[in-house]
């Protein structure tokens, strides 16, 4: 239970993140959604004794896998939807209900103020309740929503904030999505007649320089007597990254009295030697925007970061940002952080960018949803391009199946695109994904009036970018594949799933279209990439680069595993073909072939991608083939110091960057592979035969960690030998132990066959257990709000236990 005891300031804005009871399952004799003070008493005894919880929760998470009956098989009839058993899409867990309640007394300061209750989101659909009347709801758990609880709160008295969380039936998404409140939950505290709403600001830029600001206000001041339009103080100043003001101004802006909320445009500001934003220096400014009353004291206060930057879509060049052409080399994934489920860490969604990044990535589309806001201030941070979507398929089933589609896309197109515009990441918006099989969407025109209304409303919000739909296939009807259907030649852009083949017919067909590859195999990476006209197209997004949850290709994977990466940010083999391509850094790694790509499909793709290894622990006598991926001009191999021949790095695109040995002879000891460009040796990589494991090593991820109850640290525990070397074979159980200020949320291990949670029965332990897989695995701590020390224990059977001493900041 909690007490907020913030002081009172032009606008409070407060994290209540800690303290939530939560109640697994609905509560019995509750209607809902008529739930009211009557029926209060029910609440009160069903969260007795309940579990406290800090946000971001994914409840789904905590819940026993469930295998598929006997009695269970695939669904054929849509392909699309990739239904391998009952529960394979959601992760192998039941849908459910949850019940959040959190205690709030709000200060009595705040009485005569306006109080807004604000989620970032409940997963998958969800209702609140304030002292046991139904104030809100969000019928698509993706994006947040605030309710204005000023009049209901007592205060200076304990209120009662209740939330039901509900993931509907396994056909409501088509992959795991988590349940309950997995992002941030605040109250914002403003001025009760003149003040900023909900995504105010709409900050864009012009000839480099030139800031120009729109501005919604309400305005609730009585008018003077007589008089219809009034002035309205507004000051604007824009700060560097430093800190420093670089601009400013005060201005009187004319309002009419009988307009209460309305957007205002602000004469533009100019930043003297305005420093560019892009992938390499992607550099931010603020803009804090001030409303004065009619006292002339200062009323509310907002603060927005943004980019100077130009970006500019065309079919010559695809994209280009600030004059220069940009290739987007990305990534497609849900939402989802790995053996952390759903909650929308920040530092989790920092890890994954990061490391995307130093392999070569500049891009992520959010697929098929809108990802929590921290994703998007992240990628402004570290200069990471976003194709922001909306929607996966146009239909009430697959938002959350309980509003009509019809109704709520007009709801979520404002909130989507006011919340998002600001960010530079943002270079595209996409309105859905795979949509042109159903003839029967409104309209029965395969969607086109649906997209042309969706758009007129996208760009009265934002016309400062294009937008587009996903399509796959992109065939007008199902007798032939030879033309693009109708929905892909009204889009803005033309954006295909996997069939990138097709990009150089439909430039012809259609020269004034622009192109990208909105998901593309890894199975078929490498030629994806290269046989695309890169001068041309935007680029491409990798479907699946990282494991996950949910998707299962079938029990018992709990989800998909066809990444480069796996759930705990652990590069595969892959990996670094990946980054031989996207990356300029020189580059050579050693991929053993295992076991080659057969016929597995999947949305009507291939994706038996070949299983890689590094490990040199093999049979006598055995011969293996392998990859050498490296962005050089040559290879040489050397097995104990012996040359086996040097093979040159071809220039087509089936081969490129990837070059194949077969009949490698196994010897123990080292193979080592050795790159050169122009004749010099720039990149080497080496595999060796390891001994048997006989400690743990402890790595952590960030020597930062910052005592704010949130953060998280990422803790590496790799079996290694007597010299260090990490040992494949290695899968022990782990048993960890942890003292101090933090706590364990998540252990993973990258092996989605396992039974094992990721965590314990309840979000918050002291202790855990885990199977290593393939010598690795890692544990997730957060922080706790008290900075201190923390140690780390893990230990396994008759391996040295490793051993971790931090303090949190």
């Amino acid at each position: 239970m909690s007490s907020t005891a913030a002081q009172a300031s032009v606008r409070d804005t407060i994290d209540i993140n800690w303290g939530w009871q939560f109640h697994r399952g609905d509560i019995k004799g509750i209607s809902h959604p008529s739930f009211n003070i009557q029926n209060h008493s029910l609440l009160d005894e069903a969260m007795r004794g309940c579990e406290v919880v800090n946000l971001p929760h994914d409840f789904q998470l905590y819940q026993p896998w469930v295998a598929p009956g006997a009695d269970e098989r695939a669904n054929s009839k849509d392909a699309a939807n990739n239904v391998k058993s009952r529960l394979s899409a959601r992760g192998f867990k039941e849908m459910g209900i949850g019940w959040y309640r959190y205690e709030l007394t709000p200060q009595e300061e705040w009485k005569g103020r306006r109080v807004m209750l604000d989620f970032g989101g409940i997963m998958l659909v969800g209702d609140v309740y304030v002292n046991g009347q139904h104030v809100g709801a969000t019928d698509y758990g993706y994006l947040g929503f605030d309710i204005d609880v000023s009049k209901l709160l007592r205060y200076g008295k304990v209120n009662e904030i209740a939330v039901r969380a509900d993931t509907r039936d396994t056909n409501n998404s088509r992959w795991y999505t988590g349940g309950g409140l997995f992002r941030d939950v605040r109250l914002i505290v403003t001025h009760d007649e003149l003040f900023f709403p909900r995504h105010p600001l709409y900050i864009t830029t012009s000839d480099n320089r030139v800031v120009n600001i729109k501005a919604e206000i309400v305005n609730k001041q009585k008018k003077p007597h007589g008089e219809q339009f009034n002035k309205m103080p507004v000051e604007v100043k824009i700060y560097d990254g430093a800190g420093k003001i670089v601009a400013q101004q005060k201005t009187d802006v004319n309002y009419n009295a009988k307009w209460r909320d309305r957007e205002y445009e602000l004469p533009s500001i100019t930043i003297d030697d305005a420093k560019l934003w892009s992938c390499e220096t992607p550099y931010l400014y603020t803009a804090e925007v001030t409303l004065y009353d009619k006292n002339g004291k200062v009323a509310d206060r907002t603060r927005e970061q943004f980019g100077v930057r130009t970006i500019e879509l065309s079919p010559a060049n695809g994209l280009k940002i600030n004059g220069h052409k940009v290739l987007l080399k990305g990534y497609a994934n849900h939402h989802t952080l790995g053996a952390l489920g759903a909650a929308a860490y920040p530092r989790a969604i920092e890890q994954q960018l990061l490391t995307m990044k130093r392999f070569g990535f500049n891009h992520i589309r959010t697929s098929h949803n809108p990802y929590s806001e921290d994703l998007l201030r992240l990628c402004d941070q570290y200069g990471i391009l976003v194709v922001d979507e909306l929607y996966d398929k146009w239909n009430s089933q697959f938002t959350g199946g309980r509003g009509d589609f019809l109704s709520l896309w007009q709801k979520n197109i404002p909130e989507w695109v006011k919340r998002d515009r600001n960010h530079p990441s943002v270079v595209l918006w996409s309105l859905g994904n795979e949509l042109q099989h159903h003839a029967d969407m409104p309209f029965n025109d395969w969607g086109v009036t649906l997209y042309r209304l969706m758009r007129q409303l996208l760009h009265r919000y934002d016309h400062t970018r294009l937008t587009t739909v996903a399509m796959h296939p992109r065939y007008r009807n199902i007798d032939t594949d030879s033309l693009p259907a109708d929905l892909a030649v009204a889009t803005e852009v033309n954006s295909y799933n996997y069939r990138y083949m097709y990009f150089p017919g439909d430039m012809k067909r259609y020269p004034e279209k622009i192109f990208y590859q909105s998901e593309a195999s890894t199975e078929a990476m490498g030629p994806n990439f290269f046989e695309m006209n890169l001068d041309k197209v935007m680029g491409l997004a990798y479907w699946g680069a990282v494991d996950y949850l949910g998707e299962s290709l079938g029990w018992p994977l709990k989800g998909w595993n066809k990444g480069v990466f796996d759930m705990t940010m652990l590069p595969k083999p892959d990996a670094y073909f990946v980054k031989s391509m996207f990356s300029d850094e020189p580059l050579v790694h050693i991929a053993i072939i295992e076991k080659s790509g057969g016929e597995t499909q999947w949305n009507g793709i291939n994706v038996a991608a070949s299983q890689l290894s590094e490990n040199w622990n093999r049979k006598a006598g055995e011969q293996v083939s392998l990859y050498t991926y490296t962005n050089a001009d040559e290879v040489q191999l050397l097995l104990n110091g012996k040359s086996l021949g040097v093979k040159r790095n071809e220039h087509d695109a089936k081969l490129r960057d990837r070059i194949r040995w077969d009949s490698v002879p196994y010897e123990r000891g080292s193979l080592v592979a050795v790159a050169r460009k122009a004749g010099k040796i720039v990149a080497r990589h080496e595999i060796s035969t390891t001994g048997e494991a006989v400690a743990l090593r402890l790595e952590p991820e960030s020597r930062c960690w910052q005592a704010d109850g949130k953060d998280l640290q990422f803790v590496r525990v790799t079996a290694t030998d007597r010299k260090g070397r990490r040992v494949l074979s290695a899968h022990q159980l782990l048993q960890i132990e942890l003292k101090g200020e933090a706590d364990i949320v998540a252990v993973g291990n990258g092996d989605m066959a396992s039974s094992e949670l990721p965590v314990g029965d309840k979000q918050l332990a002291s202790h855990a257990s885990r199977s290593l897989y393939e010598g690795a695995a890692c544990i997730v701590l957060r922080s706790r709000r008290q900075a201190g020390k923390v140690e780390l224990k893990v230990k396994s059977g008759n391996l040295s236990a490793g051993s971790l001493r931090m303090n949190t900041q």
